[in-house]
């Protein structure tokens, strides 16, 4: 399979982007905080591009981008997002985020309707009522001596153009306070999204059952299919499946996202 690297000037950021395959629409891949395009997508990545081109990227802070003195939120990755998107010349695509990236993807399908032509949007809630407390909390005291001995640690110190643990501290400070204050998305927002989405949580995920039922409901779901249609919005729900290990059941979600794509 083909991968072309490179690294794109963005907003103060030297945003790392990866190239896989080639054809069809391009699908975008957003990973979750503290992972990066290897620990959240490694082994989706050959599955998913044999039959498109697939674009990777680093967020700020993760992988092989490099920090700058900004927040952490979604409007601001998914800006840079849009610039990539700019930088690589791709007038529409399919997104395909995880949790801070699926954040990324609902926000770009809502404010940048015209760049997407698919939404998969994966173990994110649209509003903080969907979330479970303890997830929250816990995402708000990170310290690094947590995530010793992790992947998420070693792929830090060995990609980063910073790799010590101060800026690996930093980076959890930062996704602490990650879209902390904000309201999230009217169920009217949620409604007026144009592009088809795959809503797509674990059924132990940090987000709660209910919020992923009305947002399905909200994205056209919960009908009798056999009488009025499959709607063009869909969701799954992966057995056995926390928020750490969303993306695990390798065959089973790249069925379930490429069936989708390809519809």
């Amino acid at each position: 399979m083909s991968k072309q690297t490179g690294y794109a000037d963005i907003n103060g950021l030297r945003m790392y982007y990866e190239i896989h395959g080639s054809g069809g629409t391009p699908l975008v891949l957003l990973h979750g905080g503290l992972f990066n395009i290897d620990l959240q997508f490694g082994e989706l990545l050959e599955g998913l591009a044999a039959g498109r081109q697939v674009i990777a990227a680093d967020f700020q802070g993760h992988g092989y981008t490099n920090d700058i003195d900004r927040p952490l939120g979604t409007p601001a990755l998914a800006s840079d997002v849009v610039a990539l998107l700019e930088h690589l010349d791709v007038p529409q695509a399919d997104v395909f985020g995880f949790s801070v990236g699926g954040a990324v993807a609902l926000y770009l399908a809502i404010k940048h309707p015209e760049l997407v032509r698919k939404a998969v949007i994966s173990s994110v809630s649209f509003h903080p009522s969907g979330d479970r407390a303890e997830n929250t909390d816990a995402v708000g005291e990170m310290k690094v001596e947590m995530i010793a001995g992790t992947p998420m640690e070693a792929d830090y110190l060995a990609k980063s153009p910073h790799p010590d643990h101060e800026h690996l501290q930093t980076l959890l400070d930062k996704l602490g306070g990650y879209d902390r204050g904000t309201e999230g998305w009217s169920d009217d927002d949620i409604r007026g999204i144009a592009a088809p989405t795959l809503l797509t949580f674990g059924d132990a995920d940090a987000v709660k059952l209910e919020h992923v039922v009305r947002f399905h409901q909200l994205r056209g779901g919960d009908v009798n299919g056999d009488f009025v249609g499959v709607p063009a919005s869909q969701l799954a729900i992966f057995p056995g499946t926390t928020h750490f290990t969303g993306l695990g059941r390798t065959a089973l979600v790249l069925d379930t996202v490429t069936t989708f794509l390809d519809a």
